[in-house]
């Protein structure tokens, strides 16, 4: 690293909830600077949760995001030519990120007529341990635990 890292903005912790993880996820929903879009989109995927489970839409939103967040990833490493795949831990801020950008993403590419819509079904396949976005966690472990063997390259 050549300069000191920036300061961290604090983020301000959403209006209904008031949790600053609702936050980042709605951060990463909004496209083009529309915030109250997104806020939109995320609360009413969160009704539509409630509405297909019968539980509450922003629990079983924590649990499908506790669902797919990785614990560990492979990280590509360059050794005398060869480049091997290294298994490492993922930082505990790095693990809120990839779950939450998996989600949105996975979400998007999914079928259905609105964001809302589409969000709330991956929420609800999250949450039960199914679905792309956990799908992507389970590739990811499965992949670092093949590639357990170049552990000791670690840096």
């Amino acid at each position: 690293m050549r300069k000191a890292q920036p300061k961290k903005i604090p983020i301000a912790p959403d209006p209904k909830f008031n949790d600053k993880l609702v936050s980042r996820f709605v951060n990463n929903l909004m496209w083009q600077g529309k915030k109250s879009g997104a806020y939109d989109i995320f609360y009413t995927a969160l009704e539509k949760v409630a509405k297909q489970t019968g539980e509450d839409g922003y629990e079983v939103w924590k649990k499908a995001l506790a669902n797919i967040t990785p614990g560990v990833e492979v990280r590509s490493r360059r050794i005398g030519g060869a480049t091997f795949q290294i298994p490492s831990e993922v930082r505990a801020d790095r693990k809120v990120s990839l779950s939450i950008k998996w989600m949105i993403k996975y979400s998007r590419e999914r079928n259905g007529r609105s964001m809302a819509d589409k969000l709330a079904n991956e929420i609800v396949a999250a949450s039960k341990g199914e679905g792309a976005a956990f799908k992507k966690k389970e590739d990811t472990h499965r992949m670092a635990e093949a590639n357990k063997a170049f552990a000791h390259f670690r840096i």
